[in-house]
């Protein structure tokens, strides 16, 4: 997965091109997320979008303020997915293609990522998750890594004051130990700074797989049955879900994986929480994502029957 730092909240215009789809086929393949019966309705900003759309606006839900979310024309608020997660495919390949340097394709996915979370801000997503940088990516060269962990810490301390006043929670995922010693400073800070926001959380992997996951959730259960916390007849499917990466969130599971740039795998993300995942790939490459994308996304998951196992209607 290609890296990309987090600083948000400007809106840019990506609207592109109306994406080339795979066929319908893969659209239709699914892996998703558990059902929650506690789910809650976001409070959502009044705010337009940045083309003058049509839009419809619904109450926020039972129970919330009367607050207006607004939504483009075609979107349901009752379909909307509570946690939406990314694979950013396809920087260097943009970046390639135009005879730029890779870190300019860096610096367009990142447009592209600010865009998203504005968008998500927007409608009402409640969790967004990024592949920013995958445990294998370690293997790429010494100087493109660092010039991508300056990168993230730099958008780590121009942004936060931004976090704050959008309500946006950070967090952050994967194998802090390769970090830099001032990134690993920088995201506790986030963290710490950004905890009671609501309005979106924003998930960063870093330094993440998803084997990685399932391995430290293993051994965090294997020491608690070492020092006769548990015992190894209570270990079942919610007690790894506890000790995985993602609960951080009160939604861990995916409502739709989006990937970019035609790969058509997961490439070792989030393997244990997208056992239901609906997955939606596109050919475009990551900085050619915008706002038509997405609502193409959020539009194909919103047909989706999604049956958890059981017998469809």
């Amino acid at each position: 997965m290609l890296s990309l730092q987090f600083p948000l909240l400007q809106i840019i215009n990506t609207l592109s091109s109306k994406p080339k789809l795979l066929s319908p086929n893969l659209h239709n393949a699914h892996l998703s997320s558990r059902i929650n019966p506690h789910e809650t309705t976001s409070k959502l900003p009044l705010r337009a979008t940045a083309q003058d759309v049509a839009v419809n606006r619904t109450v926020a839900g039972a129970g919330s303020s009367a607050e207006e979310a607004v939504l483009p024309d075609g979107l349901r608020r009752e379909l909307m997915p509570k946690h939406v997660a990314v694979i950013m495919d396809g920087n260097r390949r943009w970046a390639k293609v135009r005879g730029l340097p890779v870190r300019a394709g860096y610096e367009a996915g990142l447009r592209s990522l600010r865009g998203l979370v504005e968008l998500c801000c927007k409608w009402g997503i409640r969790v967004l998750t990024v592949f920013a940088f995958s445990c294998d990516n370690w293997s790429r060269p010494k100087v493109e890594i660092d010039f991508l962990m300056s990168l993230f810490e730099k958008g780590v301390e121009e942004d936060l004051e931004s976090f704050v006043r959008e309500e946006i929670r950070i967090s952050v995922i994967g194998d802090f130990s390769k970090l830099p010693k001032t990134l690993q400073e920088l995201i506790s800070d986030a963290e710490e700074t950004t905890k009671n926001n609501s309005q979106l959380q924003l998930i960063v992997a870093v330094s993440y797989s998803g084997k990685y996951d399932i391995v430290q959730a293993c051994q965090s259960i294997a020491l608690k049955v070492k020092n006769s916390l548990i015992e190894p007849k209570d270990i079942d499917e919610s007690l790894i879900e506890q000790e995985l990466e993602t609960n951080c969130t009160e939604f861990p599971y995916p409502d739709l994986l989006i990937r970019t740039s035609g790969e058509l795998r997961v490439s070792n993300f989030l393997l244990w929480q997208l056992s239901y995942t609906e997955l939606f790939f596109l050919q475009s490459l990551w900085p050619d994502f915008g706002e038509a994308e997405f609502l193409e996304a959020l539009c194909s998951f919103q047909q989706r029957q999604r049956r958890y196992g059981g017998h469809g209607l």
